[in-house]
């Protein structure tokens, strides 16, 4: 689940937060027309969910990166006791995005292997 203060806040939207099934584009609301053309132009970051390696955590603002080139960040992360592994939430470029993408994760300089997930984490079945 998002978090405010975290994968919400007052400068990120809810497009780009993965919310777009919240919105009703075909409506007129504050701020209808800048969220359109940002579904039009294509959006610069996405949020996704984060397998790490291993069982540390990644915490808020740790960097995300992509063959040394830092992609993203971390809006939240935890050790799913579910799941068994370490995950998190995190804003990375769209190009970086698609499930199946390997990336490293910055925890107190050094670099951890992780991989982009579907989210959310865990579905009941």
């Amino acid at each position: 689940m998002p978090l405010y203060g975290h994968e919400l806040d007052e400068q990120v939207d809810s497009i780009s937060a993965g919310l777009a099934w919240c919105v009703d584009l075909h409506k007129d609301f504050i701020g209808a027309q800048a969220m359109r053309k940002r579904v039009a132009d294509g959006l610069e970051r996405q949020l996704v969910g984060v397998e790490l390696e291993g069982r540390r955590i990644a915490r808020h603002h740790a960097t995300v990166h992509r063959d040394g080139e830092t992609v993203g960040e971390v809006t939240s992360g935890t050790f799913s006791p579910t799941l068994q592994k370490s995950i998190a939430m995190a804003y990375v470029r769209t190009d970086v995005a698609e499930p199946g993408t390997a990336l490293a994760v910055d925890l107190g300089g050094k670099q951890t292997g992780a991989v982009v997930v579907k989210l959310p984490f865990y579905k009941r079945g």
